[in-house]
This record gives C-alpha cells, structure tokens and sequence, in this order.
C-alpha cells in the first residue's frame, strides 16, 4: 500500500518502512510525526482523516549548489554556495490508526517537564552591607 503527502509545497509517494528526504521539519532524531497532508491512498479509501506516521531519522545537509553570477565585459563575477537544510524520514505506517506518537517521545517529554518543577529554588540573594563613610581628618 501507497499513499501521496504533501509536505514542504511538494509531493511524496510514500510506502511503509521507506526512507524520504524532506525539507526541514522541526524534531529531533528519533522523534516521530504525523503527515497530515494525505492526498491519495492506493487502496481506494476516504483520504479525509488519514495520515502517513514517520520517524526523524536525521536532520541532515543537501548537496552544495553553486551560484555563479557574471556580466560580459564589466569585470563582474560573484561565486556564491548554498546547502539547503533536509530532513531524512523513515515512513512508519499509512492510516489513522498509525499517527499516534511513540509512548517513549511522550514519556521524554513528560519527563523533560518533571524535572524542570524538581528543580531546587534558588537561595535569596543576600543584601549587600553599607560601606562606611570614610573618617574626616
């Protein structure tokens, strides 16, 4: 089974345990992420609430594309890269049933949470004592 998402302005077909670089999405490796975007799926059915479950396997660089500017005869060249920033998925599963995220992402991030409120508070600052006028002589 197939489907076709869109992400990024463009479009994907995508089958279960493929690997597909995107623009960049936001995530972390190993964070899982649903594709909303769902315009056809190959067996036929509704798209309307469907959705492609992928996995971030990297946040990685394309391919380095130079950018030559001259104009004949007025001295003028300008030599310019550029790397675009990609994102590498691994597609887990097509459907509804597949969009959920994983237990161990959300037990991170709960986690993440609980140790910010375990915190220990800091200490009042203590205040600065006078300094003494100096004697008059």
């Amino acid at each position: 089974m197939f489907a076709i998402v869109r992400t990024g302005g463009k479009q994907y077909r995508v089958a279960a345990d493929q690997k597909i670089i995107v623009d960049r999405m936001p995530g972390e490796a190993g964070d899982s992420i649903a594709l909303n975007d769902v315009l056809l799926l190959s067996d036929g059915s509704a798209v309307s609430g469907q959705s492609v479950a992928a996995e971030i396997v990297a946040q990685i660089k394309g391919d380095k594309v130079i950018v030559f500017k001259k104009k004949r005869r007025h001295n003028y060249r300008r030599r310019n890269g550029h790397r675009q920033l990609l994102t590498l998925l691994k597609i887990i599963g097509i459907g509804a049933e597949t969009a959920k995220p994983k237990k161990a992402a959300a037990a991170k991030t709960e986690a993440a949470g609980e140790a910010v409120t375990e915190a220990a508070p800091k200490k009042p600052a203590k205040p600065k004592a006078a300094k003494a006028a100096p004697a008059a002589e």
